[in-house]
């Protein structure tokens, strides 16, 4: 079993370090690793009961807290090595909590693309915080979050009990135009056992969900033009010949690159019975999952692509020409609009 390492971001002051609080005092984290900036940017003292070196400390519940001050390759694969030696206690899964202004892109083709770690860790779940009362305005004025929110696989929304009467609902109805496959939930309530589950089957739900017209389309914005995010929803019923996908979004990433903020596809492949998962954040493409089975009766295979600027018959029409389902791909009906300038 390859260690999942999930990332935990969001926007300067969204709440990721009462977020990181919360996840550090469930006792579904005794058997975790979480790496963080600076031991100082969080509240720890209090709890701390064995400080394993200069940068390791061992919270009261068991979890691992590590310092990440230079190379976050070089902290993973030390805590790999020091686990296999017996010299920490084993772990099941590592979460990063980042900066308020990383990107996730680049961690994402660290953990997909580093030969060491591909080998015995892979990549978890993507968590983002968003603050429902100035959200908005950080998705208007700064790239950084439109590029967090559509790396996530899981949104969840904080200060909702700050939030003026709309303001929480009118953020989620933004956040989900812009990263429509995401789970949505309240930072106050939600399972932190969910936020640690692997996304497979998950995502494919949510996926699955595009057929009954649960996707949005982001319009784009020119106020500013600092990033135009928009999520491109498309469906197409006949079977995909997956070497035609795969060499297609392989020429989207090399052609748009950073451009291509998130990919996620719950594809009906040619000659296969259970659908084939496959997601990228930006350059990076996970390596496909084959799902057990189907998460709804509906076989059509699901496509979302966020991009940032792209027009989006360009999508369409590479993608029908690709996998020869030009009279069959389809765009799911937009639900709602959101702007991101």
């Amino acid at each position: 079993m390859r260690l999942p390492i999930h990332i935990v971001t969001g926007f300067l002051g969204s709440g990721k370090t009462t977020l990181l609080r919360r996840l550090l005092a469930s006792p579904a984290l005794a058997d975790s690793a979480v790496l963080i900036n600076e031991l100082g940017e969080i509240a720890l003292d209090h709890e701390l009961v064995e400080r394993v070196d200069e940068s390791t400390v061992v919270l009261a519940g068991g979890c691992l807290c590590c310092a990440v001050r230079d190379d976050l390759s070089g902290a993973i694969r030390g805590l790999l090595g020091r686990r296999d030696r017996g010299e920490i206690p084993c772990l099941r899964r590592v979460l990063i909590e980042t900066t308020g202004l990383a990107d996730p892109g680049p961690i994402v083709r660290t953990l997909v693309a580093e030969p060491v770690l591909r080998h015995h860790a892979c990549c978890g779940n993507i968590i983002v915080t968003l603050d429902a009362l100035h959200g908005d305005g950080e998705l208007d004025r700064h790239a950084e979050s439109v590029r967090q929110l559509a790396a996530a696989d899981f949104i969840l929304l904080t200060k909702t009990d700050l939030a003026p009467d709309g303001r929480a609902a009118a953020a989620e109805d933004r956040a989900r135009a812009l990263n429509p496959v995401a789970a949505i939930r309240r930072a106050s309530s939600v399972d932190v056992a969910e936020l640690l589950q692997p996304s497979g089957d998950d995502a494919g739900a949510r996926l699955s969900m595009s057929a009954a017209g649960e996707l949005h389309h982001a319009t784009e914005s020119h106020t500013h033009g600092a990033i135009r995010a928009r999520a491109v929803c498309l469906t197409a019923s006949t079977p995909i010949d997956w070497s035609a996908y795969g060499l297609w979004l392989s020429m989207l990433l090399h052609c748009h690159g950073p451009r291509v903020l998130r990919s996620k596809a719950l594809l009906h492949v040619a000659g296969l019975d259970a659908p084939v998962l496959v997601e990228s954040v930006q350059h990076t493409v996970h390596a496909p999952v084959h799902l057990p089975r189907w998460p709804s009766p509906d076989r059509r295979s699901r496509i979302v692509v966020i991009v940032d600027g792209l027009p989006v018959q360009s999508i369409e029409q590479s993608l029908a020409v690709f996998c020869d389902i030009e009279a069959d791909l389809q765009s799911v009906p937009s639900g709602g609009t959101a702007a991101y300038s």
